[in-house]
């Protein structure tokens, strides 16, 4: 291999670490080997070696010519839509190319890109620099999802930092108000019961908001186990058998045996609990709500919570599992919701390989579903039967049967 393909293959395989000393010096190099070349060259005659090294690439790899036109990319410039035949589409991309083969000088920046033919956008970062003495190599990364996580990041800090305001400046006033009537023994009581409620609720967001920031760590499942998820529907309903008293509303577990899968007991547990306790707090007095645990005919094992009560609006239903999303947030208030209940709920079915779904109709009712891989039991080897499955689009009502099993 000559010094110009060396140089060369040096330069892209430099850009593409981010490595900007190795980079650039490969860069140099091959500058200087070109001089040798006749003073024009075809816009097509690129060193050995170089298609080989962009066709592995996973960033966009573009290589233009001295009359902007693509002499080569990375598939991955097509799919992303920055190439279209020999045109590199974007103008700002252009203009970048142009000032490096001007100057000789490597450039970085961020642009914000139409994608397709739509409106809208995506941000990538750039980075361009002279290939030989008649190219230029474009380097050009989608960093659209880490600006959507760092979005997301800050979004949750805003909503942490509000969601607390609220118990904490509550405490703050009703123990001015403790003081202020420390020689009237029945407000002190009233306002002494205010304070351990709004305490309470204080700890539960906190319990929360550290077990969602476990859940979307990688290593929120470690060990996991063999879990029977009929056991921990029935410890869910035992969990909220107190509350379930207070609202006069009666909780139905019916449970298949060998209901199994992979995974953290406490986890599921948890995620069960948060759906009956959801289905209590949005349930009117003297309803039902039923929790049924079966494995379905294709494997998966499937928890559905059903209730009778107020139902979700078809343009709510895609967010309600957003962190600090509430549908009726005086609702919530009322009922010491912290609105990251089914945000748990969605990370626990996805640690575990598995997915939630809604089925609601405003006035009918709710039902969750969890689907979650089912661990091999002896009876899947020898190709035994289980029951058929239900219709996909019947719900069941849980006042008339003690078997709320829905197939989402």
């Amino acid at each position: 291999m000559d010094s110009t393909t060396a140089a060369t293959l040096g330069a892209v395989a430099g850009l593409a670490l981010g490595l900007g000393a190795l980079g650039a010096a490969a860069v140099r190099l091959s500058d200087r080997a070109g001089r040798h070349d006749a003073e024009v060259a075809p816009a097509s005659d690129l060193p050995p070696g170089v298609s080989e090294v962009l066709a592995v690439l996973r960033s966009s790899g573009v290589v233009v010519d001295s009359s902007d036109r693509v002499v080569n990319n990375s598939p991955a410039a097509v799919a992303h839509g920055l190439v279209r035949g020999q045109e590199l589409v974007h103008p700002e991309l252009v203009q970048m190319a142009r000032a490096v083969r001007r100057d000789g000088v490597i450039r970085e920046a961020e642009f914000e890109l139409r994608k397709g033919l739509g409106d809208a956008r995506f941000v990538v970062a750039a980075r361009v620099a002279p290939l030989g003495a008649h190219h230029v190599l474009l380097l050009v990364e989608d960093h659209s999802d880490v600006r959507r996580i760092e979005q997301v990041r800050r979004d949750f800090l805003e909503n942490v930092s509000h969601e607390l305001k609220t118990p904490v400046g509550g405490i703050a006033l009703l123990a001015e108000a403790v003081l202020n009537a420390s020689d009237d023994p029945e407000a002190v009581a009233r306002f002494a019961q205010r304070m351990s409620v709004e305490s309470k609720r204080l700890t539960q967001l906190v319990r929360e908001i550290v077990e969602l920031s476990r859940l979307q760590g990688a290593d929120a499942i470690t060990e996991p186990v063999l879990v029977d998820v009929g056991t921990c529907a029935t410890e869910a309903a035992e969990r909220c058998r107190l509350l379930a008293e207070e609202h006069d509303i009666a909780v139905v577990v019916h449970t298949e045996p060998g209901c199994r899968i992979w995974g953290d007991v406490e986890l599921v547990t948890t995620a069960v609990t948060n759906l009956v306790g959801n289905a209590i707090a949005y349930s009117e007095r003297g309803t039902r709500v039923g929790v049924s645990v079966r494995r379905a005919p294709d494997g998966p094992v499937e928890v559905a919570v059903t209730d009778q009560g107020v139902g979700i609006e078809p343009d709510e239903q895609e967010r309600i599992f957003e962190r600090f999303y509430r549908v009726d947030a005086a609702r919530s208030r009322r009922t010491g919701g912290t609105g990251l209940g089914l945000a748990i709920v969605k990370h626990v079915a996805e640690n575990h390989g598995g997915r939630v779904t809604v089925w609601s109709e405003p006035g009918r009712g709710s039902t969750f579903t969890i689907r979650l891989p089912g661990a091999v039991q002896p009876t899947d080897a020898r190709g035994g039967s289980s029951k058929a499955a239900p219709d996909a689009d019947a719900r069941p009502d849980p006042a008339a049967s003690p078997d709320p099993a829905v197939n989402s």
